[in-house]
């Protein structure tokens, strides 16, 4: 049975962190699945998310084809199979609308050294292995590749994500991109892989960084191991108005991103956050970080 509160806060909704397919990974639905549950539940906007590729050409031709009722949006991933820290990617992405670069994930070095025991990420078959990557050389200092992609995102105006970089990569990256006129900063799960605490998440808002946390750590296989406290936590560490809730799911086995958006609202709203609160992080943030609302961001009526 359906809670009417739970919703009426679906309404709006922006879910910058879709897994879905197809994908090298095991997904449970499509890209043109996922586009149909996010409309029927009312979302304004979906970005596909796909470590290996950029969904863009997938989405641009979605648009034409389905003309969907909520935004379809994508970003370039800066792993091996796009050329690791690539800006003719990264040029390549903007070009046809991509509106996020994320820095290294799956062949990121600190997503590997967090794999020696178990592979983060499982491929439905067996790939060739990450060739390791980093932002930052053996001195701590910025390497010129990411320099130029910085000015590229900036010169664009889109989002940077720090994909899956240790937090110690991560204040160079942002510290260097805030020089470099990069105005949107994103942190996707800062307190899965990246490693960082509650006086880093503080400090990282307070940059003006984004914190994008994931419902599939609480509503996902994983759930059990992450309890309602420790939600409340990670939001309070930020605090409401620098906090995103993304659903970071679409894998097999876990629920559906829009039932992933309803198991993390009603964990809100039993923690007791007021609706214009909960509205704040499931959409508003996020449509804040993207840009929806500015003159030239959303697609014009004859789209």
């Amino acid at each position: 049975m359906t809670d009417p509160r739970i919703e009426s806060l679906l309404i709006g909704a922006v879910d910058l962190h879709c897994h879905s397919g197809p994908s090298v990974m095991p997904r449970s639905l499509n890209h043109v699945e996922a586009t149909h549950q996010a409309e029927a539940a009312g979302l304004r906007a979906i970005l596909f998310k796909d470590h290996y590729y950029s969904v863009t050409p997938v989405a641009e031709l979605l648009k034409e084809t389905m003309k969907p009722k909520i935004e379809l949006l994508t970003g370039v991933p800066l792993n091996n199979t796009t050329g690791g820290l690539n800006p003719y990617a990264v040029e390549h992405g903007f070009k046809l609308g991509a509106r996020l670069v994320w820095m290294p994930t799956f062949s990121a070095a600190n997503h590997i050294r967090h794999s020696h025991r178990r592979q983060f990420l499982p491929t439905k078959e067996q790939m060739l292995a990450p060739t390791a990557l980093s932002v930052v050389d053996n001195r701590g200092a910025l390497v010129d590749e990411a320099k130029v992609i910085l000015d590229l995102i900036a010169s664009y105006d889109a989002i940077l994500s720090a994909g899956h970089l240790h937090i110690s990569e991560i204040w160079p990256l942002f510290t260097e991109a805030k020089k470099r006129g990069v105005k949107r900063l994103l942190v996707n799960h800062p307190t899965f892989l990246i490693d960082a605490n509650a006086a880093d998440m503080k400090e990282l808002a307070a940059m003006g960084a984004l914190l994008e946390h994931s419902c599939c750590m609480w509503a996902g296989v994983q759930g059990r191991n992450y309890t309602a406290d420790s939600l409340d936590q990670v939001i309070k560490a930020g605090g409401v108005d620098s906090t995103i809730i993304g659903s970071d799911l679409g894998q097999v086995g876990n629920p559906s991103p829009v039932d992933g958006f309803r198991h993390v609202i009603g964990m809100c709203i039993g923690l007791g956050y007021s609706d214009d609160d909960i509205r704040k992080m499931i959409g508003l943030n996020a449509a804040r970080l993207v840009g929806l609302d500015e003159p030239g961001r959303q697609r014009s009526a004859a789209e």
